[in-house]
């Protein structure tokens, strides 16, 4: 399913909106905002595949709104003055819908981002280059190289990933479950006490960290930074334990 966030700060244009997205049989209805402002808080928490988004709207147009996204969704835009169509596509939007439309012009849109989700959807994984350090992972509909030595934590949120990378204020979200990636990342296991991998090590359900990115060790809890605590699962207690010993130094 590709799941959606509806906006438009007209409550009747919004109804339409949700109404269509229940209609067709890919995609979810994630959420439903009456302004960017409303949608910009619920992303800050949540994530989504694809928004349709109103672009003449108070405080924030959807416009503006889609250009502060570091890392946006696909965007349909839908609007009623049509000489916002060629500023549309410069960010890259997916499609443009002119009101009034109907639902076969609905349909048409949701189909383009359906084309352009078919690579996830088809269990494409990231890739890992094991001769220069890095990773390609598909987030939204972009290909990003990442840096494997870069990359901080990353936390596993349902069928999402989000990977924390040094120096980015926002993490790289992406269709991925954790086992993947630690196959991907080839971390060590915590059952078998088989070799430890050289940075990343699964320390809760939702977490895997780089090794070489702990600042400190407090009781049940790895420190990253003065904002960053992560909690150490029970089942990966004795797995850390050991890394811990083979690199304490003292009694």
């Amino acid at each position: 399913m590709i799941r959606c966030l509806a906006i438009d700060d007209e409550p009747l244009a919004l109804q339409q909106l949700v109404t269509y997205i229940e209609k067709i049989p890919f995609l979810e209805l994630a959420a439903q905002c009456q302004s960017a402002l409303e949608a910009r808080k619920y992303l800050e928490q949540e994530t989504v595949d694809a928004i349709f988004c109103d672009i003449n709207m108070p405080d924030l147009n959807g416009m503006d709104f889609v250009k502060s996204l570091q890392y946006p969704p696909m965007v349909v835009f839908t609007t009623a003055y049509s000489e916002y169509a060629v500023e549309g596509f410069k960010v890259n939007a997916v499609d443009y819908l002119l009101k009034p439309f109907g639902l076969q012009d609905f349909q048409r849109a949701a189909n383009r981002i359906k084309e352009r989700m078919e690579p996830s959807a088809n269990g494409q994984q990231p890739t890992a280059n094991s001769q220069d350090g890095t990773l390609f992972v598909k987030t939204e509909y972009r290909i990003v190289k990442i840096t494997i030595a870069d990359i901080r934590y990353i936390e596993g949120m349902s069928e999402y990933l989000k990977i924390y990378i040094e120096g980015e204020s926002k993490p790289i979200i992406t269709l991925l479950s954790m086992k993947k990636m630690e196959e991907r990342l080839r971390v060590g296991d915590r059952r078998s006490g088989m070799r430890f991998p050289d940075y990343f090590m699964r320390i809760h359900r939702s977490y895997i960290v780089n090794l070489n990115k702990i600042q400190e060790v407090n009781k049940n809890r790895i420190i990253m930074d003065a904002d960053t605590y992560l909690p150490i699962g029970d089942l990966y207690k004795e797995a850390f334990q050991r890394y811990l010993d083979t690199k304490f130094l003292g009694k």
